[in-house]
């Protein structure tokens, strides 16, 4: 296992075998090939341990696009993570918000309590993950896709100098991902359209509004929806533009109307209705 200073790899990303890696990914762009090559030439900078890419659009549930997980661990990371907590993920978030193509750590795009929120203690924990950073790039149609790369076990974190390394290669992994990945916006059949305005209300408030409706006001749904998230009240408060009382005051409120008294219990009672969205549209494709 490697030590605390990361497991890099000493590597120069001129010489000819990071050229050979390279020139393998661009010839094997609309191959099956591809993601193989891709793993290969980011495994030559730094190891890590799991490999997943998402392709994301708005309110359409993910595409997976590719993963190297055992079939066990694809339960979790995959089909666990499609039946709904990947609306609280805070890289699908942060592609929702059309944060700039460039490689992120979990820590630089999650709310302030994400470690604190019911997502992270119901779902990410078993992902049994030390850390995960993630390309994002666009393709047309505002679709996002994610490359992650993830580490299990404890104290694996990718060193400031592993993150350096594979930043410098943010515009290669970028511009191969859009080139191999061009037609993934058809597969979501949609329209190209106009951005909305930044005031639009988010995706996981929309989902917020529609399950729970007129029982909680609109501004009560922008709280649900940071809560669910991962923000502090203190958060909050800052990102609406009210006092941090105030947010606590609704809190207060929307735990009455849903007749609930914690955060996992709002949490069970989104993703059980998520689950029966979910039932429902396979019966009736």
């Amino acid at each position: 296992m490697a030590n605390n200073s990361g497991r890099a790899k000493k590597i120069d990303l001129g010489n000819a075998a990071w050229i050979t890696l390279l020139s393998r990914c661009i010839d094997s762009i609309g191959t099956d090939r591809f993601t193989d090559n891709l793993i290969s030439a980011l495994k030559s900078i730094t190891d890590f341990d799991y490999l997943v890419s998402f392709a994301y659009h708005q309110k359409d549930q993910p595409i997976c696009l590719f993963h190297t997980f055992s079939p066990g661990d694809r339960v979790v990371f995959v089909d666990d993570y499609l039946k709904g907590p990947y609306l609280l993920d805070p890289f699908f978030t942060a592609c929702g918000r059309q944060v700039e193509t460039g490689l992120y750590r979990m820590r630089d795009i999650a709310p302030d309590r994400f470690l604190q929120s019911e997502y992270y203690r119901s779902y990410y924990v078993r992902t049994g993950l030390a850390e995960e950073i993630c390309y994002t790039f666009y393709l047309l149609n505002d679709v996002a896709v994610v490359i992650s790369l993830m580490r299990s076990g404890e104290g694996q974190r990718f060193s400031a100098r592993e993150f350096r390394l594979l930043e410098s290669v943010v515009p290669i992994v970028c511009s191969l991902g859009q080139r191999h990945w061009q037609s993934v916006p058809d597969w979501f059949e949609v329209e190209s359209i106009e951005r909305e305005p930044a005031d639009t209300p988010t995706i996981i408030e929309n989902t917020v509004s529609a399950i729970f409706g007129p029982r909680i006001t609109p501004r009560e749904t922008q709280v649900v929806a940071q809560v669910l998230e991962g923000h502090s009240s203190e958060s909050i408060a800052k990102g609406l533009g009210i006092s941090t009382g105030t947010v606590r005051i609704h809190r207060r409120n929307i735990y009455a109307k849903l007749d609930i008294s914690s955060q996992q219990e709002l949490f069970s009672i989104f993703f059980d209705k998520i689950r029966t969205v979910r039932a429902e549209q396979r019966q009736t494709a």
